[in-house]
């Protein structure tokens, strides 16, 4: 299967090196490479903040386990035998932020789709390369939107488990 997703960007990735040759063969008028620049620049602006996030929930994840990790008598601490539903509602706090990183990592790997079949000349293959890149940083700003509301929902659950461990703990 990776296999062929390799061989499928490889092809995708030619075909938007040959378009673009092409392209260059006429001198490109400046606000041409202005476009491009732009959006090249919101490209790996999506990408930094996407490494951003992910690395966050990373972290969120490490913390969220904490209170399963904690050596015994830690104020956080839980014990799997004796406290199973706060062990549970733990890892259950965790599941929005899998799925936040899951929604972090598919938009990082989102690529342009481009396909330069049947066209022909200079203007069409731009229009082309520009659509494919605007539906990129489409797709991946909603992504990105999508991970951060996970984000937000499982770090909202595990401090809300972190305060029933510690009522627990108190009362």
């Amino acid at each position: 299967m990776a296999l062929i997703l390799t061989v499928m960007s490889l092809i995708s990735f030619r075909s938007r090196l040959r378009a673009f040759q092409t392209m260059r063969c006429d001198p490109p008028d400046p606000g041409f490479i202005a476009d491009l620049e732009f959006l090249e620049n919101r490209d790996l602006d999506l990408s930094v903040r996407l490494g951003a996030m992910l690395g966050f929930n990373a972290l969120l994840i490490t913390i969220g386990t904490h209170p399963i990790s904690a050596s015994p008598g830690a104020p956080l601490s839980v014990d799997a035998a004796t406290q199973a539903g706060l062990v549970l509602a733990n890892l259950v706090g965790l599941v929005p932020l899998v799925v936040s990183c899951f929604l972090a990592l598919r938009a990082m790997l989102l690529g342009e789709e481009f396909d330069a079949e049947g066209l022909e000349g200079d203007t069409a293959l731009r229009h082309r390369l520009f659509a494919s890149f605007v539906h990129s940083i489409d797709a991946q700003a909603r992504l990105l939107r999508h991970a951060i509301r996970w984000t937000i929902a499982g770090g909202a659950l595990t401090l809300l488990v972190w305060a029933a461990i510690l009522f627990d703990k108190m009362v």
